[in-house]
């Protein structure tokens, strides 16, 4: 008789508990008295007095102004948000992003250092900000209102030429605006003078393309450029970009004759209960996949298929049914029936480029139907993220993915050879998603492998720094990725790119929901991944988490020695939730590895790129217990700059992974302390206001001295811990 196969401990959530936060010694780390505060902000006041004087009315709406307020390094935590200074001045923050400055003094010991901060956009009639400055001299020594102000480096208007971001180009051309809205009254005003504002210049508007993200307006302007400098006048223009083209197809080799044929299985998908979407270029009018597709939707019957587009869709859906293709071996057998949607089509070549927000649209409609959890997006603007920008794609869809109920796989792009120095090989727009799961591509399927030399690159914008998130077999010029011909069904054509890449890794994280069922979470699945990933000595920067492993067996079975344990469900705001690890009741033995993931959903501030995530978690490791210290575990040094710990970047991550290395006798009752904090637009949010968010936390304890340690950890809590099992009935192999 065969050994029993160990799979997953579930419900572990069961043991956990809320408890009382910790104490706090508060720690004054004044800088400046105020009067050296006031000598280097009264004349900034009275600078930005003098530049609102100069704006034209029809650049600010009932006397609306954006201005900036950017923050001393020393006080860009979230403990320390000015709101009570933004109060008296009458205005209000819309947005954020990322800054570097050298301040003449700092908290910390040594001569300050250019250090990265954040710049505040803050919206206000001028009349008030005006008087605001006539009187700041005035304010009194002990107000809280003074104490916020100590927080400030400067204050100054913002020049419409940094608000350009533009590639060669000269005479008419197709731009993206990015308008900053007000979320504390109707944002009307503010669209129409824009409108008319823009339209005094010669610019069209498209209106009818426009997208609402949080309080961000994006819309496509067609002029000339020469008048771009004059457009970002308008005070709530946050930025004026050349409008990227989409993505072109990743060309596939044509099949030759004699080309091999693929063997294609002769069963159904595992499972028929489970909903999957591939959103891409269409597919050809006969396929060899069409048996396991369940449904073909066109956003656009009135389009045609655009050049490249029935290839591209056919391998790309083709690579979430089977993975890469063999002449010499039947394909495995897919997981699942799958729905193609056509976005993008043949008007591409008519509007390009404002395809880019046609399809958008498209993909929107898809995301808001709510129908699908697994979804599949190999296609996006050909632009690599910048660390401070904002994008509708990235923002819409975080927005869309933040309640964590989709699992989405988004290519991280075919750029990666592209220059680094400027930045072009990172990324690309969506990929950067903190509430999606970025894809690059391995140039081998094998236990040997390297980052595909096409593959975009990370770091991603904080937070999401660890951008791609995962990589997966995409095919390279030694081991290519085939998939069918669309023009000869019988035959094989040899690919690559993480255009194929991110379905396969979407047909793995299928694949665990087709045998598991629904005891396991979208966001379980994701830690499932995460979690099995290895790194393999390559750079987080290239590879991210590391390559997911062939096998599901890897990712959802325990070994001997190996107990898998996981913990889901929700976190409340302000809590502090404690999270016991159950070991045997005789304990353990022996050098144990203890490895542990979390993957959360965030709700997201998009105007704000400094404090993009409105949820963070803070985790704490205690090896002895509750009352006991606490050790480092989820140090974030691989992630985040020193800069960026110091102004605790690290906890507003949604992923987090690490490992540590323990004697099993120096456990006694160990457990992890996850504290969910909130922010809105960078401020502290009260508990009562801050939604729920959903979590999964992914244990493994690997004990080499203990090969009996999961039916031992069931053992030790028979009511409470249950085995995940694979709901299939009878035994399968189960290959990727």
């Amino acid at each position: 008789m065969a050994n029993k196969i160990n799979y997953l401990i579930g419900n572990a959530h069961e043991l956990t508990r809320t408890i009382p936060p910790p104490k706090i010694n508060p720690q004054s780390s004044e800088i400046y008295n105020l009067q050296e505060v006031l000598n280097r902000l009264a004349p900034q006041f009275s600078a930005i007095s003098t530049k609102f004087r100069e704006l034209p009315n029809s650049a600010c709406p009932e006397d609306f102004t954006v201005s900036a307020i950017t923050l001393h390094p020393s006080y860009i935590a979230k403990g320390h948000f000015p709101s009570v200074l933004l109060r008296e001045m009458g205005v209000e923050s819309i947005g954020s992003k990322g800054v570097n400055v050298k301040p003449d003094k700092w908290v910390r010991k040594g001569e300050p250092k250019l250090s990265p901060t954040t710049q505040l956009f803050v919206a206000g009639q001028r009349e008030r900000i005006t008087e605001f400055g006539n009187r700041v001299e005035s304010i009194e020594e002990n107000s809280v209102a003074a104490a916020d102000l100590m927080k400030i480096w400067s204050v100054e208007a913002i020049e419409p030429r940094n608000k350009l971001k533009l590639q060669e180009g000269q005479g008419l051309g197709y731009f993206e605006v990015g308008l900053h809205l007000i979320s504390s009254r109707s944002a009307d005003f503010i669209r129409t003078a824009f409108i008319d504002f823009a339209s005094n210049l010669g610019f069209e508007a498209r209106v009818e393309l426009a997208i609402d993200v949080s309080n961000l307006w994006f819309l496509p302007v067609i002029g000339d450029r020469k008048n771009l400098e004059s457009l970002a006048t308008f005070s709530f223009v946050r930025v004026v970009r050349t409008l990227p083209a989409m993505r072109s197809f990743q060309p596939l080799v044509r099949a030759l004759p004699g080309s091999p044929v693929p063997k294609l299985p002769k069963e159904g998908p595992l499972a028929t209960d489970l909903r999957v979407a591939i959103l891409d270029g269409g597919l050809p009018a006969s396929n060899v996949c069409a048996p396991w597709i369940e449904n073909y939707y066109v956003a656009d019957p009135s389009a045609d298929n655009c050049e490249g587009g029935a290839e591209h869709g056919l391998g790309v859906t083709s690579a979430f049914l089977f993975g890469p293709l063999s002449a010499t071996e039947v394909a495995p057998r897919p997981f699942a029936f799958v729905d193609h949607h056509r976005v993008l089509d043949s008007k591409v070549a008519q509007e390009d480029p404002l395809e880019l927000y046609r399809t958008l649209n498209h993909i929107e409609d898809v995301l808001v139907s709510r129908e699908y959890e697994f979804i599949n997006l190999s296609l996006g603007p050909e632009l690599s993220i910048d660390d401070d920008d904002i994008h509708p794609w990235t923002s819409l869809l975080d927005t869309l993915l933040a309640d964590g109920d989709t699992f989405v796989t988004v290519a991280a792009g075919n750029n990666g050879e592209r220059d680094d120095s400027l930045g072009l090989n990172r990324v690309q727009i969506p990929s950067d998603c903190v509430n999606a799961v970025s894809v690059g591509s391995a140039d081998n399927i094998g236990n040997i492998w390297s980052r595909a030399p096409y593959s975009a690159i990370g770091p991603g914008r904080a937070p999401g720094r660890v951008k791609p998130d995962l990589v997966a077999f995409g095919g390279y010029h030694q081991q290519y990725f085939h998939v069918p011909s669309a023009q000869s069904p019988s035959q094989l054509i040899p690919t690559q790119g993480t255009s194929f890449s991110s379905p396969y890794l979407l047909r793995k994280a299928v694949g665990i929901r087709a045998i598991l069922g629904n005891e396991v979470s979208v966001l379980a699945i994701k830690a499932l991944l995460v979690h099995a990933a290895k790194q393999s000595f390559h750079s987080i920067k290239d590879v991210g988490w590391g390559k997911v492993p062939e096998q599901i067996a890897e990712l959802i079975e325990s070994p001997d020695g190996v107990a898998r344990i996981l913990y889901q469900g929700e976190l409340k705001p302000g809590k502090y939730l404690n999270v016991p690890l159950p070991i045997p009741i005789s304990g353990l033995v022996g050098t144990l590895k203890i490895k542990a993931t979390c993957c959360f959903a965030t709700p997201v501030d998009p105007q704000d790129t400094s404090m993009y995530t409105k949820a963070g978690l803070e985790i704490a490791w205690r090896p002895k217990g509750i009352s006991k210290k606490t050790e480092s575990f989820f140090m974030q040094r691989k992630i985040a700059t020193e800069a960026e710990l110091r102004a605790d970047a690290g906890k507003w991550e949604s992923v987090l992974h690490a490992s540590v290395t323990k004697r099993g006798t120096s456990l006694e009752d160990p457990c992890f302390e996850i504290h969910y904090i909130a922010r809105d637009g960078g401020d502290s949010i009260a508990g009562y206001r801050a939604p729920t968010i959903k979590y999964a936390f992914l244990v493994t304890i690997e004990a080499p001295k203990n090969p009996n340690i999961f039916n031992d950890i069931l053992s030790a809590y028979p009511t409470i811990l249950t085995e995940i099992q694979p709901r299939i009935s009878t035994p399968i192999k189960v290959t990727v």
